[in-house]
């Protein structure tokens, strides 16, 4: 099983935003990393800083996002929907996104629902449920938007 510290997976995507500016090859992640952080510049100078970046401390009192969090969170979902794992992500993503017509906004409420999925898991002691996860995901794509 692939359990990267928090150095490692800051130094991905500090090394990823880095090559992509540089002009650098990237691997098939990176780019797809690069192009997530791209549509995130509030994250740019987070990014821009290694040492910086691998002394922050976010904390949710702060009032501010985790950059590497959010877009390990995008990562996440965008294999998930890859390997349509749940099984239905991929049709529930792609009819959230048809009907917000921006797949970043979609994957912005996925993200509320992995959240709610973790969330219940940790406060439950429970394994995390993937039918919770693509219930809440199907009722986002399927609701009125009011």
């Amino acid at each position: 099983m692939f359990a990267p510290s928090q150095n490692d997976v800051r130094t991905f995507f500090c090394e990823a935003w880095r090559k992509s500016r540089a002009g650098e090859p990237l691997s098939p992640i990176e780019t797809l990393a690069s192009q997530w952080i791209e549509l995130h510049p509030e994250y740019h100078a987070d990014l821009a800083d290694l040492p910086a970046a691998l002394a922050a401390v976010y904390q949710v009192e702060d009032g501010r996002t985790n950059p590497f969090l959010h877009l390990s969170m995008h990562l996440s979902i965008s294999e998930q929907v890859s390997i349509d794992q749940p099984r239905g992500i991929r049709q529930a993503v792609e009819l959230l996104a048809a009907k917000r017509g921006d797949l970043h906004a979609a994957q912005h409420e996925v993200m509320e629902c992995l959240g709610e999925m973790i969330w219940a898991s940790q406060r439950s002691g429970q394994p995390p449920d993937p039918h919770a996860y693509l219930d809440g995901v199907r009722r986002r794509a399927t609701a009125d938007r009011g």
